[in-house]
């Protein structure tokens, strides 16, 4: 999702903490949690050793594994709730910890409360496996997260530059679709991915198992052991300096905490269709592996520029020659975010979309092309034929979304007709090397779900 960081450069969760840095020799123990992991009931799994966990079958939060963070309204994202430690917004009930959020009115206005915990100063922890059982609720506005963030921001600084690991987060106006996020660096970056249920199906009507792998040079994601994610490639830096020694930031004791955020600058805000009879993030247990000990003399890898097609296309099938599969990673794809339905195919040389429900955002429905290689100080051309069977609008641009969504060919909206035209736009690379940048056609939230038809696209470099 572009989705997140155009979602989640406005996510810019303020980083509560951050790190000391990491060993430098090859082989390290690692940093463990003061407190004594209990006699467990947790399932063993070879090769970790169980550090600490917390099934929540007492009748109370334990205080030793948790801290109930108190915050008021607009912290972070634009956020309408106001964190408490209330046991109405926080409590454990049939062997799930609860975090409940809560409507209620204050000074003649809506008012949200809810509850976050954090293991902070309690339980952190340097690499390990972090598996969490949860159900997230469902309605507008509402937005369940289980994440991870360094226990000390001091050292590598305030967010993004101390890192952040999302493990799960789901919005509940789109249930059906889980996240998986890694933001760090200077400038912002992130990488992610997300796991889409069909048939019905979401991560609200039922309890799904959610994990991450953290080792020293690669951290990988998995829903229902499923895995969706690796991610092997971070850095950070301060702004205009060199780039930490990787694994940099993610080398440092980090905690994990769980919440329920009511509204803000990607989920929205609640409207009449929220029920917050039913707004509770259940959380089943959490439970903290880690091996014996990891190997910390790791390199990053080195970036893979896509080179050109013989006649200088970056874009591969442009001319839709083959009909593709648009669900896999290779090539085109064709997404749906927050509402949007639709469906794409590939006939006589040219990509159909059809638009059932345009959604809430211009990327609900989307064709996307990645792995477009940007270099700072060169200058490209995109070009493409379109056109609809009626008038409408549609939304291109060439984004970044490793790099915090920035654009490098900005959000262009166009009028398409029914007529087949040509349509051009040159920009130049400004920002630092890339080699993941992404062509976008949007096609959500633009007041019309005429079918479109794209051909002939190219993105080539031109002279300076």
């Amino acid at each position: 999702m572009r989705n997140h960081l155009k979602i989640m450069a406005a996510l810019s969760a303020v980083c509560l903490l951050g790190g000391c840095g990491g060993d430098s020799s090859s082989s390290s123990s690692v940093a463990e949690s003061s407190v004594p992991a209990p006699a467990t009931e947790a399932p063993e799994i070879a090769g970790y050793n169980l550090l600490w966990h917390d099934e929540f079958d007492g009748d109370t939060v334990d205080d030793t594994n948790w801290t109930f963070e108190k915050r008021q309204p607009g912290w972070t994202n634009e956020e309408l709730q106001e964190y408490t430690d209330s046991s109405e917004n926080i409590f454990v009930r049939d062997g799930s910890l609860i975090l409940k959020a809560i409507k209620t009115e204050q000074n003649g206005k809506e008012y949200y409360t809810s509850g976050k915990v954090n293991s902070q100063h309690k339980r952190q922890f340097t690499y390990g496996k972090v598996v969490a059982r949860a159900k997230a609720p469902e309605g507008q506005g509402l937005w369940p997260a289980i994440w991870m963030m360094p226990e000390d921001e001091q050292h590598y600084g305030q967010w993004p530059k101390c890192g952040e690991i999302d493990i799960m987060e789901v919005l509940g106006s789109a249930t059906e679709t889980a996240y998986g996020t890694i933001h760090y660096g200077a400038p912002h970056a992130q990488q992610q991915n997300t796991v889409v249920l069909t048939d019905g199906k979401t991560f609200a009507n039922d309890f799904h198992e959610y994990s991450v792998e953290w080792e020293p040079g690669e951290i990988r994601w998995y829903i229902d052991n499923e895995l969706y994610l690796t991610v092997n490639d971070w850095f950070t830096a301060e702004e205009g300096q060199d780039e930490k020694p990787y694994p940099a930031p993610f080398d440092q004791p980090f905690f994990v905490q769980m919440n329920l955020a009511v509204g803000g600058t990607w989920p929205g805000n609640p409207d009449a269709t929220t029920d917050f009879d039913k707004a509770e993030f259940e959380i089943d247990y959490v439970r903290v592996y880690q091996k014996p000990e990891y190997d910390t003399n790791v390199k990053k890898p080195e970036a893979k520029y896509r080179e050109p097609l013989a006649d200088g296309n970056f874009i591969f099938n442009g001319d839709f020659a083959e009909a593709e599969d648009l669900t896999d990673d290779v090539n085109w794809k064709f997404l749906l975010f927050e509402g949007g339905d639709g469906a794409a195919k590939i006939k006589d040389n040219t990509m159909i979309i059809t638009t059932k429900d345009e959604g809430t955002v211009d990327y609900s429905v989307q064709l996307v092309q990645p792995e477009l290689p940007m270099i700072k100080g060169k200058k490209y051309r995109a070009t493409f034929d379109a056109w609809a069977d009626e008038e409408r609008d549609i939304v291109v641009c060439v984004s970044a979304p490793t790099a915090g969504w920035i654009r490098y060919l900005e959000d262009t909206t166009l009028t398409i007709s029914k007529e087949q035209k040509t349509y051009t736009y040159d920009f130049e690379m400004k920002d630092k090397d890339d080699p993941n940048g992404r062509l976008e056609f949007n096609l959500g939230h633009r007041g019309s779900t005429a079918t479109v038809y794209i051909t002939n696209v190219r993105v080539e470099e031109i002279e300076s």
